[in-house]
């Protein structure tokens, strides 16, 4: 079983930066598409950054010019880059992973999430 654990969340003002890490017990990351997504108390699960396998990244409007996705060379980790944070940003953060071994031996892997509260 592999296991995906974020850190960087914390307390930040409005205006600031937080940099989420997620580290993973295998290297996976490279053969796998990799999400960052959060959740607000209340709120549905939203995804905030995707990317591909093949590298390419995709942003909801909500933290598009705002948030920046990035992974280590080594396959064991990913990062968020979250600047001009927002209020409205405040939620869990999540990690998740989702591929596959082989022919029917798919993954799909999640952290156990990171608290990031912004203030106003």
């Amino acid at each position: 079983q592999v296991q995906l654990v974020e850190s960087g969340g914390g307390l930040v003002q409005a205006g600031g930066s937080l940099r989420l890490s997620c580290a993973a017990s295998r290297r996976l990351f490279r053969i796998s598409e990799v999400n960052w997504y959060r959740q607000a108390p209340g709120k549905q699960r939203e995804l905030v950054a995707h990317s591909t396998g093949g590298g390419s990244v995709n942003y909801p409007d909500s933290v598009k010019g705002r948030f920046t996705f990035s992974r280590d060379n080594d396959g064991n980790t990913v990062y968020l880059q979250m600047d001009s944070l927002k209020p409205e940003d405040t939620a869990v953060y999540y990690c998740n992973a989702r591929g596959a071994w082989a022919v029917e031996a798919p993954f799909d892997f999640w952290g156990q999430g990171t608290q990031v509260t912004v203030s106003s």
